[in-house]
């Protein structure tokens, strides 16, 4: 059994090392993309005023938030960011908006400070670096998103939206039992909703 679950990370590990560079090929094409993916997401998934929204402070080249963040704050719509409390644990959320001072977090992203109150969102918005229209995606492998998907949809319904760009959308990724799929996809080009495939 060893070796196959190695030679899945090993998988995991080529397909991370083969996006990355996409990835930054894209986001320097596109620097418009945030823009056009913030209005494709409103107009797919609509979030209401009760909704809470979870999105993430983009690191490295990640498909920027800040325009989705703006929009959701005009319409009422409530905000969170992740944050890494424990390693191997779920992700906790805080709530925020636009304009709240933020703090270090665990990878160089930012994040409410502890005073903010944590919330359970009801969509969360995932960065990635590969996704497939069936709905799997590909991370970094710290299984934050999957573990914290896990944990969530127990307690109740839940959206998971992988944002990205569209050159990150690929026909196959290696996946594992452990691995949680994403409900919406939504790029520049517009949002997908995932076949589960």
């Amino acid at each position: 059994m060893l070796p196959a679950i190695k030679a899945l990370f090993d998988r995991k590990a080529l397909w991370r090392e083969r996006l990355k560079p996409l990835r930054a090929e894209a986001a320097a094409a596109r620097p418009d993309a945030a823009k056009h993916a913030a209005r494709a997401f409103l107009d797919a998934i609509n979030p209401g005023a009760d909704d809470i929204v979870a999105l993430y402070d983009p690191i490295r080249n990640e498909l920027d938030t800040a325009p989705l963040a703006d929009a959701l704050a005009e319409r009422g719509v409530g905000l969170a960011l992740p944050v890494v409390e424990a390693k191997k644990a779920p992700l906790i959320f805080r709530r925020y908006k636009p304009g709240d001072p933020l703090i270090d977090g665990a990878y160089g992203e930012q994040v409410p400070p502890a005073p903010a109150p944590t919330v359970r969102p009801d969509i969360i918005v995932t960065p990635l670096l590969g996704f497939t229209r069936a709905g799997d995606r590909l991370g970094y492998g710290g299984g934050y998103y999957d573990r914290t998907l896990k944990s969530l949809r127990k307690t109740g319904a839940l959206v998971a939206v992988g944002y990205a760009f569209a050159a990150q959308d690929v026909d196959a990724l290696p996946a594992s039992p452990l691995d949680q799929r994403l409900d919406w996809v939504v790029t520049e080009r517009g949002a997908i909703r995932c076949s589960g495939d």
